[in-house]
């Protein structure tokens, strides 16, 4: 039946391949068309400005009428953190400009120095006695719990200002401000969450995480001062913010923040990536590399004692 359409009508294969060869014509056009980057309108001038990054790394503050103005920075802004990562200690140097200061033994200028971890989420738990056996009988949950804080300062920060200005700065262990989170498991009175918020600042201090040095800032010059601050080895791996104040008389007269970074890196950055990434994958890859050394363990001390 083919054959005979093809002899009544032999344009008709022609006709075909043409239509069929225009219509691929067709739609490459048409796809070439929706490739083809479409005209955008000009964006408005808010737009073309460089985005701000929600963590600046430094930023300053001068008091209104103070002639003096400080400078800070650390001596590493990113400290990489690998497996054989066993702590660190970090200078804090800067300047005071316009110093009116003598000497660097005058005492004239006092700073405070506060450096602050990631916050984070914790759970404290009371134990009693309860017929001869220690149980967990109450606990409370905190959150923006500083990871890591230490204070550094030219003298006893109670001789350089005043507590109304560590309290709404949150200068001072008994200033930290630790939320408890919403949802409690049971109501806590005022006393309770005291004691609770006590009870990490005690293991916070025992694990060195929390630190105060009354003397640990030093002048080296009129203007010149540094710190040293350590971090343990057992530190939360993150952005820690660095604060910077500058007094007189007790009369703050400038401030400076500075940002580190600790990063992860090498074969410690990508496990941790692999672990939280995928933690299903990772934990049966553990499983499989557990079995796996089992096995080869128990072939090889199979043979030996053959």
């Amino acid at each position: 039946m083919v054959v005979g359409v093809g002899r009544r009508y032999p344009a008709l294969p022609r006709i075909a391949a043409l239509a069929t060869l225009l219509l691929l014509l067709a739609a490459t056009a048409t796809e070439a068309q929706q490739r083809r980057p479409k005209a955008v309108s000009p964006a408005p001038s808010v737009a073309k400005e460089a985005p701000h990054t929600p963590l600046e790394e430094i930023k300053r503050e001068q008091q209104p009428g103070a002639k003096e103005s400080v400078q800070a920075d650390v001596s590493a802004r990113n400290v990489p953190v690998t497996s054989s990562f066993h702590g660190t200690e970090i200078v804090i140097f800067g300047a005071v400009d316009n110093s009116q200061q003598p000497s660097a033994e005058s005492g004239y200028y006092d700073v405070l120095i506060v450096v602050e971890g990631v916050p984070g989420r914790i759970v404290v738990r009371r134990k009693n006695n309860v017929a001869g056996l220690w149980l967990n009988t109450s606990s409370a949950t905190f959150d923006v719990v500083p990871s890591y804080y230490a204070i550094a300062s030219t003298r006893p920060i109670d001789e350089i200002t005043s507590e109304e200005f560590r309290a709404s700065h949150g200068v001072g262990f008994q200033h930290l401000r630790f939320m408890p989170a919403f949802g409690q498991p049971q109501a806590l009175s005022s006393e309770d969450l005291k004691d609770f918020q006590q009870a990490i600042i005690r293991l916070k201090q025992k694990q060195g995480l929390y630190i105060q040095d009354n003397f640990r800032v030093a002048f080296i010059g009129k203007s010149l001062f540094r710190a040293t601050i350590e971090l343990p080895a057992n530190v939360t791996v993150g952005p820690f913010d660095t604060r910077v104040y500058l007094f007189h008389d007790e009369k703050l007269l400038s401030q400076y923040s500075v940002r580190l970074n600790l990063e992860r890196e090498g074969l410690e950055r990508y496990l941790h990536r692999f672990a939280y990434g995928s933690p299903t994958l990772y934990g049966l890859v553990t499983v499989a590399l557990a079995i796996a050394a089992g096995l080869v363990a128990s072939t090889v001390f199979g043979r030996t004692a053959h």
